[in-house]
């Protein structure tokens, strides 16, 4: 094969730009994702998050829980990342999370899902060329309770960038 692989290469264009979305709009995100007890262990180790919740069996049991707790930041950062696919992944920075509420502890074996909802869309005013995208994203569990909520924003082109 003497043809360059490069020359056969198709761009596919993945994201949404600031038009794409409207406030009332719900994303209803893929598949999800199960946490499993070494994502956590693993998770808390890597952060430095030594809280015996998160990686003594015996000490949640003691204090009430049936199982470790899964790391609430993995679970955040669990369900921003399933988000991800739909609201933001063309790019743009990050602008923040607000009102981010854990509604109950997430234990190993839990498979979590989210879905979003556009709240808020505008044009940046320091940046006319961009918008404003707020989404409420809220994660479930298998059982359709709800784990985790939160707004987040994001700068988002108005336009595709030509490649």
């Amino acid at each position: 094969m003497t043809e360059d692989v490069r020359a056969r290469a198709r761009l596919v264009l993945k994201g949404r730009v600031f038009d794409d979305f409207h406030v009332g709009q719900i994303f209803y995100h893929h598949w999800g994702r199960t946490i499993s007890e070494a994502d956590t262990l693993f998770f808390s180790a890597l952060i430095l998050a030594f809280n015996p919740l998160y990686l003594n069996r015996s000490y949640a049991i003691e204090h009430g829980h049936p199982d470790i707790v899964v790391n609430p930041q993995l679970v955040f950062n669990t369900i921003l990342g399933i988000s991800v696919e739909d609201c933001s992944e063309i790019g743009g920075p990050f602008l923040g999370v607000y009102d981010l509420i854990y509604d109950r502890p997430v234990y190993p074996g839990t498979t979590l899902v989210a879905r979003s909802e556009t709240v808020d869309v505008r044009t940046s005013e320091s940046n006319p060329a961009n918008g404003i995208v707020t989404w409420r994203t809220e994660g479930f569990d298998q059982d359709d309770n709800r784990v985790i909520g939160f707004r987040r924003s994001n700068l988002v082109r108005k336009q595709r960038m030509d490649i």
